[in-house]
């Protein structure tokens, strides 16, 4: 689960609907996907890692990682060594006129080794900043093999288009909503909304201790934070610590997050950054406020402070509690932001987004057909 995958398959069958398209994923580690797939879009898995898989003697191979995936990649220990030659193989031999690849590293890789043939589509999904020196080198010098480089947000797109100049066009297209009517928050409940992995830079430790303060003052709101990971025992033993109780809750990953949020009133946001905040978006389509901290660099791209939710400066727990009070406290205030969120989400949907997605591609793949024209002319 996570904002990445949801994204990726929401475009995936979006595409479907016209074309025809292949998801290749490098690990199966679960016997369906997370997020629900069009059935006309292909699944293919390069390593099996389910419980019940037979991977014979090239197991052994697991316990060093890839070779081919840079060092600089921190996602690099996903992808064993037996994986190597079966993803080089996939790249090598595709037969696509067009392949999108999801993340640093693997658009490095594809940038290597995909067809020439074929329009090689960088899609970044990280925060530009996330980068370090030796990762920024392997983009500069491998990038630019690529067809086009999409980023969530126009920051990281000025940022990329920095360091490539005019060796790759680079392109924002924002984060996506899944096509159809959604479900629409009544605002009337007192549950405030967040969602994501349970890591260090999502900051629920803050969020928390915010909701501390708010609760003093408003015992009937509680704090639903939906997702999973490595601190959650650090955050609920955080909230017995402050004595919230029941007040604050742990429900797990949520497989429809846009459910969730219906039911809530407002949605919070404690990262220190964010590579887009696809949570955002979809409490949007609910008519769910948004109360965030100013971090690089989704969210100031997305909210637009008093309209539709407010931005408070980064790591200011008091701040985020005030911001938070004021739209428990003023009825009207949320209404109105919860109505101009449902219009800020139009620009959002998978009909708008995947129209944009479109012509970018037609555009590729007609200049990729007249550039391989003129080079076999020249032979």
């Amino acid at each position: 689960m996570g904002g990445t995958f949801r994204s990726n398959i929401i475009l995936a069958n979006h595409l479907a609907e016209r074309h025809q398209v292949e998801i290749v994923t490098v690990l199966r580690t679960r016997e369906s996907p997370f997020y629900p797939v069009d059935p006309r879009v292909r699944l293919r898995t390069l390593i099996d890692v389910r419980e019940n898989a037979r991977p014979g003697w090239a197991v052994r191979l697991d316990r060093y990682p890839s070779r081919l995936v840079p060092r600089a990649d921190p996602r690099r220990g996903d992808v064993p060594l037996r994986g190597d030659p079966r993803l080089w193989r996939a790249l090598r031999t595709l037969r696509t006129d067009v392949l999108i690849s999801t993340r640093v590293g693997l658009n490095l890789l594809a940038a290597r080794f995909a067809p020439r043939r074929t329009v090689v589509v960088g899609r970044e999904h990280r925060n530009f900043t996330f980068h370090d020196d030796a990762m920024l080198k392997q983009i500069g010098r491998w990038y630019p093999r690529l067809d086009a480089v999409v980023t969530r947000t126009e920051s990281d797109r000025r940022d990329y288009a920095r360091i490539l100049g005019a060796a790759a066009p680079v392109v924002t297209l924002p984060g996506e909503l899944p096509p159809g009517r959604r479900l629409r928050s009544s605002l009337d409940q007192r549950i405030i909304a967040a969602a994501g992995r349970f890591v260090q830079v999502k900051r629920y430790d803050r969020l928390i201790s915010a909701f501390a303060a708010v609760r003093a003052a408003h015992p009937d709101w509680i704090l639903r934070i939906y997702g999973y990971g490595s601190l959650e025992e650090d955050l609920r033993a955080q909230t017995n610590r402050l004595g919230l109780g029941d007040s604050v809750r742990f429900p797990g990953p949520a497989r429809d997050t846009e459910a969730e949020f219906a039911k809530a009133s407002i949605l919070a946001v404690s990262s220190d950054n964010e590579g887009f905040g696809r949570t955002i978006i979809e409490a949007f389509g609910c008519g769910v406020p948004v109360v965030s901290f100013d971090c690089p660099r989704g969210p100031r791209e997305i909210i637009t402070p008093g309209r539709d939710g407010l931005l408070v400066p980064p790591g200011d727990v008091d701040a985020l509690g005030a911001a938070l009070t004021e739209l428990i406290t003023d009825d009207g205030l949320r209404r109105r932001m919860g109505r101009n969120a449902l219009q800020t989400a139009r620009h959002y949907d998978i009909t708008v987004i995947g129209e944009r997605w479109e012509h970018l591609l037609s555009d590729l793949v007609a200049a990729k057909t007249r550039a391989m024209g003129r080079a076999d002319l020249l032979r």
